[in-house]
Parts: structure tokens; sequence; C-alpha cells
């Protein structure tokens, strides 16, 4: 089976905006359905609550005409238009939808980071976590999202075997960014943003991306918008993951990213698991 996750940074802008981003963004979006991949996780789809309006589903479906697809969007009291989690799906799958609240602080519940699927050999759940923001503001309650997280996922591991990828928001180790020594104190490469992420790994989990590539070095899947040239100079970092259970992976084939072209912010990253 063969799965694809890309934090779009916005579903509307992809589907019907009209700038040049948004022109790279559905190529991206091509792409992805010329992989034809069985699950698409998309992460920051920014959506309202009651989700889609008629063009940018009929756009939506013109690019994935064989899909169904679950979304959960920010709520009340969390910010509207933020964030959002979106799975598409196979329309021959059989799956059960769930979107867990993990008892996560201030409004990260209501944000809708996560969306798990149930599949008969597998439970697919894809996560959007949240960033610890400028100055670290947040760190503390992404330290409690994190511990809630790995729990949840540890809990869904004694029913079946997990897959479950999105945006981490952390690079793992210093082969995972290309200027670490600058970065040890910025947002997603903290020590204790890093540990809980070895704290994931510990419970269970494998990267599958160093399982299968090892320590290749500067293959990143997110390079910053706010520097114009960070892509052209390959100043990335790697946040996007596909982890599976111990015991999926010696069934895992492939784990890499796909070319996003020009555009620069994530990169979308494929997994393929032989079941």
């Amino acid at each position: 089976m063969k799965f694809i996750s890309w934090n779009i940074d916005s579903l509307n802008a992809a589907l019907t905006g009209t700038s040049p981003r948004s022109d790279l963004s559905r190529a991206v979006l091509k792409t992805i359905a010329d992989e034809n991949p069985d699950f698409i996780g998309l992460q920051e789809t920014k959506l309202p609550a009651d989700g889609m309006n008629s063009a940018q589903q009929e756009k939506l479906l013109s690019f994935f005409p064989d899909y169904d697809f679950a979304f959960v969007s920010s709520r009340e009291p969390a910010k509207k238009g933020y964030a959002g989690t979106m799975t598409l799906y196979k329309k021959n799958l059989q799956v059960e939808v769930d979107f867990p609240q993990i008892g996560a602080p201030d409004t990260m519940d209501f944000e809708g980071r996560i969306v798990t699927l149930e599949a008969p050999e597998f439970f697919y759940t894809q996560v959007y976590t949240p960033n610890s923001g400028d100055g670290l503001k947040r760190l503390s309650d992404r330290q409690v999202w994190d511990s809630k997280y790995t729990e949840y996922l540890k809990s869904l591991a004694t029913k079946k075997p997990v897959i479950a990828s999105g945006d981490f928001n952390v690079a793992h180790k210093e082969i995972d960014l290309a200027n670490p020594d600058s970065n040890h104190f910025s947002a997603g490469f903290t020590d204790e943003e890093r540990n809980d992420f070895t704290r994931i790994l510990d419970s269970g989990f494998v990267d599958t991306f160093r399982l299968l590539n090892g320590d290749v070095k500067s293959v990143y899947s997110w390079w910053a918008q706010r520097i114009k040239t960070s892509k052209i100079n390959n100043s990335g970092w790697r946040i996007d993951y596909f982890l599976v259970s111990e015991s999926l992976k010696e069934k895992v084939s492939l784990s890499k990213m796909l070319d996003s072209g020009q555009r620069q912010d994530h990169a979308p990253i494929e997994l393929i698991v032989d079941f």
C-alpha cells in the first residue's frame, strides 16, 4: 500500500487560489495524484469548521475522483481557519474514521490536528504537531502534547500495527537540518522537542526514512518561505515523517520525499508498505 503525507499550508489556496504559489501547489497536487496512493494525509488545511465549499470540493475531486475524504478543522475555542487535517482514501477501502482528542493543553484538542483511520490490518493516523512558536512561548504546552500523543500512539498499537505520518514539527537529529549549530534554541530543534521525539520512537516506532536510507545527508522536507534562497541553497529541515510500528518495519519498501519543484515550504513524503 502506498501512503503520501503533505503539509499543504492552505487547501483553499491550493485548490482555488490565483497566485503563482497556488499554481505551484496545484502542480504538487498533480504529482501526488499521479502517484496514485491509497491514502493521502494533508496537514494545515486551514478550512472552516464546516469544511469546503462546493467549488473547493469540485476542484479537490478533479484531482482525486476515486477518493473519499475525512477532515477535521480548528473550531472554538481555538482560532478559526487555523491548522486542520484531512485524509483522503481510495473508495474501495474499508475504514473507520476517528478524530481523537488526547487531553492536550490549551486549545490544542480543538485545532483539528489528528485524523485516524482504522483499516482491517492497521491504523493510519496523521498529525499536525503544534509548533512551539516564536520565543518558544508554546514549548511547555508542546511538551505536554508530545507526551499525550505518544500515549495515544501506544494505545493504538495495543490493538493493531500503526502507521503515523505528518508534520511533527521537529528535526530529530543534527543530520536532519542544514544548520544545526545555530538552531539549538529554535522551535523544532530544542533539546526538549528532540528528546520527546526520541521517546515516541522508544515506545515502539520506527522512523522509516532513516530505516531505509540510513544517515544520508542533505535530504529535507521543509524550506522556510521567508528566506527566499532556502530551497535554492537546500537550507532545509526534515520535520515530516512516516513512523511505523516495529512489527511493520520489515514490510516497508520505500520511504522518501517527493519533488515539489520550485515550491518552498513542505514537500510531500511517501511510504510503501507491503502487506
